[in-house]
């Protein structure tokens, strides 16, 4: 496997230098910032993706403060007490998107929160103590145990949560690729995840690089290059998330 510092150099010459790379990479999530956060806003951001999966991701970002006033800004003890016709009362609420399965999931995630939240104290601090190195086995556990959460949506679920997660874009996996990792260009099965993580792990290692930023620079050293301007915006705007 190629070591990472041909793909960092590759990705500052596309991007027009250390500097310029540096200002799109996105911020660096804090363990302690991630122990700390309300179970609402995890069950949010469960819920977010669960929602873009298969639909137009404008639309359920320009719908989202409906989504916040229909779900009880998502307070995993309020949403615990609704009785089953309120649940399917939401099939006909126009804030949100009226698919069963879709409302039946954040149904089924708000026990999934309350459960982890209970056993550890918090669904944060279940995350945060979760090892850095094994992403793939914390993805496993989300589609094991959550709704609608495996696969792509697990990875970006854990990006938007706060935890220092790679996500493995056609652009990463390309770079993975390049870079002599046996994977496939959908890498799915359990045996090719693993071998991406420890790509990822012994990258980490090497560079000391949170895996944020691994991914993102390993994402930008390939594929279509994009104007500046643009990944800038797309990086501001994520961070804001």
């Amino acid at each position: 496997m190629q070591r990472f510092e041909p793909i960092l150099r590759r990705a500052e010459e596309r991007k027009g230098g250390p500097r310029a790379l540096r200002a799109l990479l996105p911020a660096v999530p804090s363990r302690a910032a991630l122990a700390k956060r309300g179970d609402d806003r995890f069950l949010a951001m469960m819920c977010k993706v669960v929602n873009q999966a298969g639909f137009a991701w404008r639309v359920i970002e320009q719908k989202w403060p409906q989504f916040e006033a229909a779900f009880l800004r998502f307070d995993p003890r309020r949403l615990a007490r609704l009785p089953p016709e309120a649940w399917e009362a939401y099939l006909r609420d126009p804030r949100v998107v009226r698919h069963w399965q879709r409302i039946k999931a954040l149904r089924d995630n708000v026990d999934f929160v309350c459960a982890e939240a209970e056993r550890h104290g918090s669904f944060g601090r279940f995350l945060s103590s979760w090892p850095a190195d094994d992403q793939v086995g914390l993805a496993d556990y989300l589609a094991r145990h959550g709704a609608r959460l495996g696969g792509y949506s697990a990875h970006r679920f854990l990006r938007y949560a706060g935890w220092d997660a790679f996500i493995l874009t056609g652009d990463v996996v390309n770079a993975l690729r390049n870079a002599e990792v046996e994977i496939s260009e959908r890498p799915g099965g359990k045996r090719e995840l693993r071998r991406a993580q420890e790509a990822f792990n012994a990258w980490h290692l090497e560079t000391g690089l949170p895996y944020c930023h691994l991914s993102k620079i390993a994402a930008l050293s390939t594929g279509d290059n994009l104007p500046y301007a643009r990944l800038k915006a797309e990086r501001d705007a994520a961070d804001a998330r």
